[in-house]
């Protein structure tokens, strides 16, 4: 067998065709004609004696000879961009583009940024607050910290935390409307950081779901809503990642001792073919370090225990009718894992 290799366009031109499943896609990738990449498969598949795709229909489906080079030329395709990108961008200069969680990059990254940047001075950050998985196959980004459930394709994504869920309340405004047991909400606007979806979930972890509400605010994602809380608007629903050092400073208050699992986790991610960048590495490597090294403080309550059997029923006229995102939902055990639902917490 011959052990000359086939040539580099061609088989950049199947990898891109293979992926996109079509040969004008490839070619709008690639930035040639529609004609250049049919070309270049021909090429290569006349250097194969063999076909490497099935004609017909409008999406190209490989052969399996196409299916068994596939593989290999991606894996190579890849090596080849992670070596260029690490000798093109050295350890402790350059820059970096991050995409974080608006409620982590305000609360928790950009409080110890100074950590970094004293130890990597050269390192030029631009840092985006959002949760936009789509960023992930961006060009111009080059690490994302995401909340979800780490299953994004065609790229690499490692668990950073998991979190719990809890309300959360400033002192100034407990001061001035007590919050004594689940029935005194009714009392307090509600600051939802999502579609109402996790409150609901802590409510009937709390054998809370029927107690009558008061006046609730939704926001687009969780810095809204502790914010809104920090400045005394109502009681949001804190966790432990973001509102843990809000807590220990004496910011915010969690008036009760329970916390429920957030429905999805941290994770931090990038493509494929930047994470062998040295430069990638050493943020990558900074993230999970600053967060094993300064853990989140102990759950500081207002020692108000929920007593279930203590809650009393509420009777038919005193409920509220269901609204947008409350409709009940059945108690779920307290270390129970609540049921994944297609809507998530917007942390975005």
């Amino acid at each position: 067998m011959s052990s000359r290799l086939p040539p580099l366009n061609p088989l950049r031109a199947f990898e891109a065709t293979a992926r996109r499943g079509s040969v004008s896609a490839a070619a709008r990738e690639l930035n040639v004609t529609h004609g250049a990449i049919s070309h270049q498969i021909r090429a290569l598949e006349l250097s194969f004696n063999a076909a490497l795709f099935e004609r017909g229909g409008k999406r190209l489906k490989l052969t399996s000879q196409g299916a068994l080079l596939l593989p290999a030329v991606t894996h190579a395709f890849e090596g080849i961009a992670a070596a260029t990108a690490a000798m093109t961008r050295p350890t402790t200069s350059g820059e970096l583009r991050i995409v974080c969680v608006p409620a982590l990059l305000s609360f928790w990254m950009i409080p110890r940024l100074h950590q970094f940047t004293e130890q990597f001075p050269d390192v030029q950050l631009t840092l985006i607050a959002s949760n936009d998985a789509a960023k992930l196959f961006s060009g111009d980004v080059d690490i994302c910290l995401l909340y979800g459930d780490g299953n994004w394709p065609d790229c690499w994504a490692r668990l950073w935390s998991r979190l719990e869920l809890f309300p959360v309340v400033s002192p100034t405004l407990l001061n001035m409307r007590p919050l004594r047991s689940l029935r005194d909400l009714r009392d307090h606007v509600i600051l939802h950081g999502d579609d109402g979806r996790e409150w609901n979930t802590w409510l009937a972890a709390a054998d809370g779901i029927d107690i009558p509400r008061g006046r609730q605010h939704f926001m687009s994602d969780a810095r809204l809503s502790t914010e809104a809380a920090l400045h005394n608007q109502g009681v949001a629903l804190g966790d432990t990642i973001t509102a843990g050092s809000l807590i220990a400073k004496g910011e915010l208050i969690a008036p009760f001792d329970l916390t429920v699992p957030a429905n999805d986790a941290f994770y931090v991610a990038c493509r494929n073919e930047v994470r062998a960048a040295p430069i990638v590495k050493v943020f990558i490597d900074w993230l999970f370090s600053a967060l094993e090294s300064d853990p989140m403080p102990e759950l500081q309550t207002s020692a108000r225990t929920i007593i279930r059997a203590r809650i009393p029923k509420i009777s038919a006229p005193e409920r509220l009718p269901a609204k947008d995102g409350f409709q009940p939902v059945s108690s779920p055990a307290r270390t129970r894992r609540p049921e994944r639902t297609p809507k998530r917490r917007a942390k975005s």
